[in-house]
């Protein structure tokens, strides 16, 4: 069945078990991994965790261009590395050939093989956001992998919102940045409190027990599914997938059959850390031209609030490729299939001037 096959491909498992796999079938070379501890890093609270390990993913050689790619809330490198998106850009003649470019995608704080609360310290792991997300990326980059300048960062969901970061943080270390289903605004509205209120779900449930729970709150699962069908999916594509209750009951039914090992406190911690996040008082910083990626049906940055328009007129320079909706996207969830979007990242890489470095 066709919604079948979908959990499959959203699931973190599948994900993960497509790095090698991916690599074979888009024709480009096989991932790398590795690992860097930072030690002593200062959280913005203060916190200090005295080793802090930071996972990343490489495609193609070192001596290549260096384009970074920053994944998704819940997600990894693994997560990046789909045919959806990785097989429709890493491969010979696509936007980001693996033959020219040394791609890197990091794990971010609390992902991935990263350093999260499940490691040990559970709900006592140090509340990181994404402005400490950001800063032990650009670390990763500059003091383990020598990255002195990259070509491009391209991040999706989460990882549009920390190039945003990046892009006003050190706004001479790339020349080019597309932040993809993201605003550079202020964290609030639909988006932080459908986030609220998943966060409070598990919280609120007696077996997560402050963070020490024996085994994972029932309600994780549910909050899981609730949340991706609310905030993510498409308008026109669920009324394609689902136009009766009991199609409808068969896509829930099935969503909450999925595989799905998350655990609660990392998923909580991955959630709450947008809380705060606002780039927008620096935009003016950011100096490398900017292509903002995002689809007319996005439930978390719903066009018609006209933030995107309204920022964009703040950068030097920078434009908006709207995807348009139809039954074919998924509304937030639509960047991570770059069939939708390949040529106008490719026409705006080639157009983006190297910068000194």
């Amino acid at each position: 069945m066709r919604v079948l096959s979908l959990l499959r491909t959203a699931t973190a498992a599948a994900a993960l078990s497509l790095i090698a796999l991916a690599a074979v079938a888009a024709d480009y070379p096989a991932p790398r991994e590795g690992d860097w501890t930072v030690k002593d890093f200062r959280f913005h609270t203060g916190e200090v965790l005295p080793e802090l390990r930071l996972h990343y993913t490489t495609v193609g050689d070192p001596k290549g261009e260096p384009v970074v790619v920053l994944h998704g809330t819940t997600g990894s490198a693994a997560s990046m590395l789909t045919p959806g998106f990785a097989g429709e850009l890493f491969g010979p003649g696509q936007p980001l050939d693996a033959s020219k470019y040394y791609i890197v995608l990091p794990d971010a704080i609390g992902h991935g093989k990263s350093s999260k609360p499940s490691d040990g310290l559970k709900a006592k792991f140090p509340r990181y956001n994404y402005d400490d997300m950001a800063a032990a990326q650009y670390r990763l980059l500059k003091e383990h992998l020598g990255l002195k300048h990259v070509r491009l960062i391209i991040g999706n969901s989460m990882g549009g919102m920390h190039a945003w970061v990046l892009g006003v943080t050190h706004p001479e270390f790339m020349d080019a940045l597309v932040p993809m289903a993201a605003q550079p605004s202020e964290m609030g509205s639909r988006n932080w409190m459908t986030r609220r209120l998943l966060i409070e779900t598990i919280r609120r449930d007696p077996t997560y027990a402050d963070g020490e729970y024996t085994t994972q709150p029932a309600s994780l699962r549910v909050a899981n599914v609730f949340f991706a069908l609310s905030t993510s999916g498409g308008t026109l594509a669920l009324q394609k997938q689902a136009p009766t209750g009991a199609l409808a009951d068969t896509l829930v039914d099935a969503r909450l059959a999925a595989p799905f090992n998350a655990d609660a406190n990392d998923y909580i911690y991955q959630w709450d850390s947008s809380r705060g996040y606002n780039p927008s008082p620096g935009l003016e910083r950011i100096d490398a031209p900017v292509l903002a990626i995002n689809a007319a049906d996005d439930e978390r940055n719903p066009p018609e609030t006209g933030i995107m328009e309204r920022e964009m007129k703040r950068l030097k320079n920078g434009r908006l490729y709207l995807i348009p909706a139809s039954a074919e996207t998924s509304g937030h969830g639509t960047t991570g299939f770059a069939r939708f979007y390949k040529q106008q990242l490719q026409d705006f890489l080639q157009a983006a001037p190297r910068r000194a470095m």
